[in-house]
């Protein structure tokens, strides 16, 4: 029988219990955004597809769920968060069994971009009910770094999982083991996650949702397009354009309505608008690390994709520790002010390590610091700022302040992947032998990322509150 009482009151095991099935969610959202890229070769010779339809296979997920996570976030705080979650569980799953049995690369991309629907859906809802169940301070902090870091834990594994799927069973199997995944989720969503008010009696904000929706869909394609077509080619300025123009008609809109969809006090309150940049400068560093380690490790350095997925594990298993040990213990004797600035440090210092990597390199001596500072650094952020962007809100505000907390995560990622992957082809074309022109290039990128995770370090050094508002 489904719990109705208010989420701060469950028992403990049951708010334990929800965590972990809330944490398996998004453990599925975190795995499709990585499992599929290393499948993607034997998937493109199956199929018979274009090398111009491959980034659609990756592409199509990333504009789905990027656009529609605002409005996402008000249909869960309007709808009910165990409604919302419960169908984009099952959304998800049964777009990856579609994806899992196409023929052809059009139903391949069609299921991709109904994955990242459903995600869209999924992630807000997750997260605010993570922020709504666990209210005590003594709990919280723990909470929020045990879920946060399964984010970044799953797009790590998801090198690994899609290498070895494809490698003993068939490419197939990155988009089914979604299907395994979701039915334990679902099972245990509809048990221990707590009913919301449904408040459907309240307005939805319709130009702030179309303009949203269309302004990050727009950010994001423009984003992607650039890393193929170039930053000056009249799809990719014209897609940037629309996006900018969008987005001021959306902020313009969220002053004028009388329930908007994402009210602004939430971006602007200086704790939560500093977590935010926070977990956007991370993403973008942290997905930009994983966009080119693989290719220096299995192109320079031979690995094979199991290799390349082990050799990632180091990311994870610092995540973990941080996020859910260190982070709440530096809070607790320090404060939470210092906590991000210090992880940001910390990833900032293990780019700059990877930005020295050469065509002989070695991974212990070479790679594996950069990595556990890496991994270390940005579990500090995701259980801090997450917990802080989320934090102090009526709620019925919870999942739009999830939804924004994704959103910066996706759009910084996304950000960060196009406007690097341009440097390090820019830095890679001034050097004349490929092999060491592709080092080079990816050595630069890892530079322009600690270069990033400086910047937040002093922004959130600066504009973090000294003391969070009770």
């Amino acid at each position: 029988m489904t719990d109705t009482r208010p989420p701060a009151v469950l028992a403990a095991p049951r708010r334990w219990w929800l965590l972990a099935a809330l944490a398996v969610a998004q453990l599925m959202i975190a795995l499709d955004t990585t499992v599929i890229t290393i499948a993607l070769p034997s998937a493109q010779a199956d199929l018979g597809f274009a090398d111009s339809a491959r980034q659609w296979v990756v592409t199509g997920y990333a504009l789905a769920f990027g656009s529609l996570l605002l409005l996402s976030g008000r249909l869960a705080d309007r709808w009910g968060r165990k409604r919302v979650l419960v169908t984009g569980l099952v959304g998800f799953a049964v777009t990856s069994a579609v994806g899992g049995a196409a023929s052809t690369a059009a139903v391949l991309v069609g299921a991709r971009i109904g994955q990242g629907l459903f995600a869209a859906l999924l992630a807000p809802a997750a997260l605010a009910l993570v922020s709504t169940t666990f209210t005590d301070p003594a709990e919280r902090g723990r909470a929020f770094g045990v879920f946060g870091s399964v984010s970044m834990i799953g797009t790590t594994v998801g090198l690994l999982l899609g290498g070895t799927l494809t490698q003993t069973l068939s490419w197939r199997w990155t988009m089914y083991i979604n299907v395994v995944i979701a039915i334990p989720a679902v099972v245990a969503a509809v048990l221990l996650a707590p009913d919301s008010e449904r408040r459907t009696g309240q307005s939805l904000d319709l130009l702030g949702a179309a303009t949203a929706t269309l302004g990050l869909f727009s950010l994001v394609f423009g984003t992607s397009r650039a890393e193929t077509a170039g930053w000056t080619a009249p799809v990719t300025v014209g897609a940037l354009l629309t996006a900018g123009v969008l987005l001021v008609v959306f902020v313009v809109a969220q002053t004028r309505v009388e329930v908007p969809l994402l009210p602004l006090g939430i971006l602007t309150d200086r704790g939560r608008g500093s977590a935010l940049i926070a977990l956007l400068l991370s993403s973008a560093g942290l997905f930009t690390t994983f966009l080119f380690l693989p290719f220096y490790l299995q192109s320079t350095l031979g690995y094979g994709q199991v290799h390349t997925g082990l050799a990632f594990l180091p990311v994870p298993a610092a995540l973990v520790l941080s996020a859910a040990v260190v982070g709440p213990a530096l809070s607790r004797a320090l404060g939470a002010r210092p906590v991000v600035p210090i992880g940001l440090t910390a990833a900032c210092a293990g780019e700059f390590l990877l930005s020295r990597i050469s065509v002989r390199g070695d991974y212990v001596p070479d790679l594996l610091p950069g990595l556990v500072l890496i991994g270390a650094g940005v579990g500090l952020v995701i259980a801090t700022a997450t917990a802080s962007a989320t934090a102090r809100l009526d709620d019925d505000l919870a999942g739009t302040a999830a939804a924004s907390v994704n959103a910066a995560q996706q759009i910084g990622g996304s950000l960060g992947v196009a406007v690097l992957a341009a440097v390090a082809a820019s830095a890679a074309a001034r050097v004349t032998d490929p092999a060491e022109g592709a080092v080079h290039g990816y050595g630069t990128a890892f530079g322009w990322a600690a270069a990033l995770f400086a910047t937040g370090a002093v922004l959130t050094a600066l504009l973090t509150p000294s003391k969070e508002p009770a």
